[in-house]
């Protein structure tokens, strides 16, 4: 079977720090949450980082074997190792160094870095304990049984049925993404990025963000605003905030990609200018603008932060004010789409879209695109 896209799921630990260690590693298909391919060994004496790094190893070993041309999205719960991996952190211990070289050899270019809590890498930790206590470690797990329909009575006393999900356990966290109202940039379709004018909201603009502070009274329930620093995104924050008597949050991880020196411009003004340039940037997603950044940079900083507030609000309603791309992104990762599917979706000003994302790591596009 051919996977276009594959989740490594890895872990280590030591029994001592330094002491007996062990790592665990699975590639698991995203679409139906199946193990396509595990892995568990005892390492010797080693610390709880090389035991994780091993694990990490381990894994991407195993998405080149059994998925070659997928691409990977990367769950641990170490902290240390995705910041290093996805290089916000540096690599000061000399015993890393080697490591953190073997993995990023072994990564697809693009491969995105997702850190989790850890009753959500049970998995993983599962095995590197087995391998630890000696327990046998198949190259692949006993396939689930298909999960039953359950019979569900309604109100009028006919029975229909559903499908078998598992239950979650937890509430999801409610991420509402609201894009800013427009500005004069968005009216005249201009490249507006984070290194740009930094425009304000128009008559117009201000206008839309009411409306969307309106529709978020009604529906109810939010927890907290949190914005990005930009102008634009700032004041349509803060109308929404006081309608709903809370406080904007501001959290640079949401701010606009930058499109360097095409910021002001329109995108027949560009082609004009930088026509080779611009064709690079539409084929592919690791390109960047000049003086700008790429989406995929863009793609990592907006994960680190959707992280983050998955960290700071388990449970809770969000409402994120921010831009089109960071929105687009987003979407785009939770229903694993590639990344060129941001350049196909359309997203107007102060539209409403929003994400459940669950405790074991699942999430679900409940709109896109909404108008107030």
């Amino acid at each position: 079977m051919t996977y276009s896209h594959v989740i490594v799921e890895a872990d280590g630990g030591s029994r001592g720090n330094p002491g007996p260690a062990a790592y665990g590693a699975l590639v698991r298909d995203p679409a139906t949450g199946e193990v396509i391919a595990q892995d568990g060994k005892t390492l010797g004496v080693a610390t709880n980082n090389v035991a994780e790094y091993s694990g990490l190893i381990a894994g991407l070993q195993l998405a080149a074997e059994y998925a070659p041309e997928a691409s990977i999205e990367v769950r641990m719960d170490s902290k240390l190792v995705v910041e290093q991996m996805a290089g916000r952190w540096k690599i000061k211990h000399p015993d890393m160094k080697p490591l953190a070289a073997k993995a990023q050899e072994l990564a697809p270019f693009g491969t995105e870095w997702t850190w989790v809590p850890r009753a959500q890498n049970s998995a993983a930790d599962a095995l590197a304990n087995n391998a630890l206590d000696g327990v046998p470690i198949p190259l692949k797990p006993e396939p689930v049984k298909p999960a039953v329909a359950k019979t569900v009575v309604a109100k009028d006393g006919r029975q229909k049925s559903m499908p078998g999900w598992s239950p979650q356990t937890e509430p999801p966290t409610h991420l509402i993404f609201l894009r800013h109202g427009e500005t004069p940039h968005t009216a005249e379709k201009r490249f507006s990025g984070s290194t740009g004018d930094n425009p304000g909201l128009s008559e117009t603009g201000f206008a839309q963000a009411t409306a969307a502070a309106e529709y978020l009274a009604r529906q109810g329930g939010v927890d907290a605003i949190v914005t990005s620093p930009m102008v634009r995104t700032r004041q349509t924050a803060e109308t929404v905030a006081a309608r709903l008597g809370l406080e904007a949050v501001v959290d640079d991880g949401w701010v606009e990609c930058s499109f360097g020196d095409w910021d002001g411009y329109t995108f027949a003004e560009v082609q004009e200018k930088w026509p080779d340039q611009l064709n690079d940037w539409m084929e592919s997603t690791t390109v960047t603008p000049p003086g700008g950044e790429s989406f995929d940079t863009c793609a990592r900083r907006a994960r680190s932060a959707r992280d983050g507030l998955l960290t700071r609000y388990p449970g809770k309603t969000v409402v994120v004010v921010t831009h089109v791309t960071p929105i687009k992104l987003m979407v785009r990762s939770v229903l694993q789409a590639p990344m060129a599917s941001i350049f196909r979706m359309e997203l107007r000003p102060a539209t409403i879209t929003e994400v459940h994302w669950y405790a074991d790591g699942l999430a679900s596009l409940k709109s896109f695109n909404v108008v107030p």
